[in-house]
């Protein structure tokens, strides 16, 4: 299984979410989800809001990071002025 894992330093506005995950966050051999981050388990919370992609495989993985979907989504979080904390890639055993 493979994950793209993003955290944001703010919590998006819901509204353009909303729009941003309607455009950009539908992977057609994957699974979207967000929400936002209510804590730590030590001090407070380094992040405000968590999203992530999974994918069952890596060829869907490779497929996905190299679509336009994937780019545009990036794209879309620089435009609207979003502060990502980072984007990583996760295989899980």
């Amino acid at each position: 299984m493979y994950r793209i894992v993003i955290l944001y330093e703010q919590a998006p506005d819901p509204e353009g979410y909303a729009d941003h995950v309607e455009r950009f966050c539908q992977p057609p051999n994957g699974v979207f989800r967000h929400g936002r981050i209510t804590g730590a388990a030590i001090g407070d919370a380094k992040h405000a809001y968590y999203a992530e992609f999974e994918f069952a495989d890596k060829q869907a993985f490779d497929e996905f990071v190299r679509s336009e979907m994937f780019s545009g989504a990036g794209r879309d979080v620089m435009e609207r002025g979003w502060k990502l904390s980072s984007v990583e890639f996760a295989e899980l055993a």
